[in-house]
């Protein structure tokens, strides 16, 4: 039955597996603090989090689960963050078994590659750079903590939250100083506020761009096109959503705050926002305006191949570039010199009208179930979807059947919604005959 699967189905498959295992394992006694079994649907909700790298929780990280739960917890976003894909081939090709053409496939599906050659090289060389970015992250953000804490909480504390941010993950240990505080008690942290941001963007830009950049350098002519897309979009994104949240916040939550915090804080927000999670100012206080640039934001998320959730960048800028060509009458896709292929059209558009289609329809549906402010909900919904792990307070009053929809979401979030789609079509051959065409009026 398994040699049936299709790639996306045994991607899909996987991921469910390993939320199960999660759950399991977090149910137990020892992986609570109080060492009472914690029941199914909170384990299931931070299993699915942790593995589709999310941070939406139900029970504060520090707070409710021990140091096994903690390592379980930190195992899962490992995992959901490099894919188990890579992890497993990474392990067989250390064993020095042969990576046939089936194994080949199921890389380039997990990895969203553009070509079948230079998989395996990709993936000899994914897991050594994440781990070593990983360590540096957890070194630095160790010698910060270190004055505040004993030698092994803070090296505890530097490998949690630098896999946590690499990884996209949104999970921390801060409730040590206060429930559900995330890191706004470094919001001016010049030296917290720089890892976690490095290590969000480098984890979010996609394991084929770290490939390409690492080959040719700075030599930006070389590149690939994916790789200037999103290099260019992805700085676009930062420095634009950090100058609207200034705007938007410079009268509210950054009113008190230092120059340095408000710079710290606008970059912060705006990084964070395209699948993080963390956050260092009130997520419940922000402007309307601001909650509507984060939802934009998350929406938007992070690149394909990454660790990062969301439409990705790529499929925005086919979107835009879509409506740019069609307002100037042009019949092609052209950016860099390139000439975009037509399946890249078709398929951005489907990414976008899936999760627009599952966003409109989850949060009508718990608004219909719970009598929360629209906007919180949308927030929430936005947060799940693009597996960012921000919230306006309202994940922790969630009924059950609303947390299964949040739950739902994040696992379509991480897996693709358009993999989880396809998950469950037969690909059917298309026929030789085609039919005949008829216009129809658009706008």
């Amino acid at each position: 039955m398994l040699k049936r699967l299709s790639r996306t189905q045994t991607i899909a498959l996987g991921f469910f597996i390993i939320i199960c295992i999660g759950t399991l394992l977090l149910m137990l006694p020892i992986a609570s603090r109080s060492g009472t079994i914690t029941n199914l649907h909170d384990a299931l909700f931070t299993a699915t989090s942790a593995t589709c790298v999310t941070g939406l929780v139900v029970v504060d990280t520090y707070q409710h689960w021990s140091l096994f739960g903690q390592i379980v917890i930190l195992c899962l976003i490992q995992i959901g963050g490099l894919g188990f894909i890579t992890i497993g081939m990474f392990f067989s090709i250390f064993l020095r078994r042969k990576i046939g053409l089936k194994e080949r496939n199921l890389i380039q599906e997990s990895l969203n590659g553009l070509q079948l050659k230079g998989v395996v090289r990709l993936v000899k060389n994914i897991v050594p750079w994440t781990f070593f970015f990983e360590g540096v992250g957890a070194l630095i953000l160790m010698l910060r903590f270190l004055p505040k804490m004993g030698f092994l909480d803070a090296l505890w504390y530097g490998i949690f939250h630098s896999v946590s941010a690499f990884c996209n993950g949104g999970f921390d240990l801060m409730g040590r100083y206060e429930e559900y505080a995330s890191l706004v008690f470094y919001y001016d942290d010049i030296v917290v506020n720089l890892v976690i941001m490095s290590l969000i963007i480098i984890g979010g830009i996609g394991f084929i761009v770290w490939d390409d950049v690492s080959r040719h350098k700075l030599h930006v002519k070389r590149y690939l096109l994916h790789t200037k897309i999103v290099l260019a979009t992805t700085a676009v994104l930062i420095i634009g959503g950090a100058v609207l949240f200034f705007l938007f916040e410079r009268e509210n939550l950054l009113a008190d705050m230092s120059t340095q915090g408000q710079v710290l804080s606008s970059l912060f927000g705006s990084v964070t926002a395209r699948t993080a999670g963390f956050n260092t100012t009130d997520t419940g206080a922000y402007t309307q305006a601001t909650r509507l640039l984060m939802v934009a934001l998350m929406f938007i998320g992070g690149s394909p191949g990454s660790t990062a959730g969301g439409i990705k960048t790529t499929t925005t800028v086919v979107l835009l570039l879509i409506v740019i060509s069609n307002l100037r009458s042009r019949p092609e896709l052209n950016i860099f010199g390139r000439r975009l292929d037509e399946d890249e059209v078709k398929k951005a558009s489907t990414v976008f009208l899936i999760n627009l289609f599952l966003a409109v329809v989850s949060v009508t549906a718990i608004c219909a179930m719970q009598p929360f402010a629209m906007d919180d909900v949308l927030f929430e919904v936005g947060s799940a979807i693009g597996t960012v792990g921000m919230t306006t307070g309202i994940t922790r009053d969630l009924t059950l059947a609303s947390r299964y929809i949040i739950i739902m979401l994040m696992y379509c979030g991480r897996i693709g919604s358009m993999s989880f789609a396809l998950s469950f079509l037969e690909r059917k051959k298309q026929a030789a005959i085609k039919l005949p065409k008829e216009r129809i009026t658009i706008g």
